[in-house]
């Protein structure tokens, strides 16, 4: 959805293609369908902005990088509560792996589509032509991005009015995931896509030997794909498997492209 009314239209030198590009005007029309109005808008710019505008700018600005990193945390911490007080019964391992369905880069690309965020993202030019508006990864990390400017900008609660507007349906229609599957599901997805097997590894072994947590990381190829803590290295390595899986999922990574049905004569 684009509001002609808010968001500036302009089109790419010598080839005609049209861009939409955010424009402070625009913010306001953000900010009403977010239902919160930032004191400092330069968090709600900073949060729009793609790596890819700030090299074309050449002006030093900051990407949403950092609001993103931000944002993975205070959204880890809401959902988990959210979870916990929908679960009052379900184990860690369970919950780690239901939290990461939910905030998954499919399931924050989905939220980040019903607000029609990426007509507000501030891309580069190639960016945009190549359909970063539509991207589930740009979508995803935008949307951490946002959900972390809300908290510097008006703290705890008006994130998590925030979190709660925009991702309740998706927290209330989790069902709790089992985790003793996931390494069996990563691998056959991983097979099937990529014809690689994933590796673990132990990467940090954190508290005292009475209650130890492991650090896992789980990698596929030379890429890393998921990681996580789990009391045991088995637990931590089934939640990294999880993570993973639903990163893999939600790309399109290993897929063949669909073939163009030809038109009849």
């Amino acid at each position: 959805m684009v509001f002609p009314e808010t968001l500036a239209q302009r089109f790419h030198e010598g080839d005609g293609t049209m861009c939409i590009v955010s424009e402070p005007s625009s913010f306001g029309q953000l900010e009403t369908v977010l239902a919160y109005s930032f004191r400092d808008r330069t968090l709600l710019e900073t949060a729009l902005r793609h790596a890819s505008w700030c090299n074309e700018q050449g002006r030093g600005d900051t990407d949403n990088q950092r609001l993103e990193f931000l944002g993975d945390a205070v959204l880890a911490l809401m959902v988990s509560q959210r979870l916990m007080q929908r679960f009052p019964e379900a184990h860690e391992g369970a919950l780690s792996i239901t939290r990461a369905q939910v905030v998954s880069e499919e399931g924050l690309s989905e939220v980040a589509r019903s607000i029609a965020l990426g007509d507000y993202l501030l891309l580069g030019k190639g960016e945009d032509k190549s359909g970063g508006r539509a991207k589930p990864k740009l979508l995803a990390d935008a949307m951490e991005a946002l959900v972390a400017a809300v908290y510097l900008d008006g703290g705890f609660e008006a994130a998590w009015d925030l979190v709660s507007r925009l991702m309740s349906d998706r927290i209330n229609s989790a069902e709790i995931k089992n985790f003793y599957d996931f390494k069996t599901r990563l691998q056959e997805t991983s097979q099937a896509r990529l014809k690689l097997t994933p590796t673990y590894r132990v990467t940090d072994e954190l508290g005292p030997d009475h209650d130890k947590r492991f650090v896992v990381v789980v990698t596929i190829g030379d890429e890393q794909w998921g990681q996580a803590v789990g009391r045991s290295k088995k637990e931590a390595e089934q939640m990294a498997a999880a993570n993973a899986h639903f990163k893999l999922e939600a790309s399109n990574v290993g897929l063949r492209p669909k073939k163009k049905k030809s038109k009849a004569p």
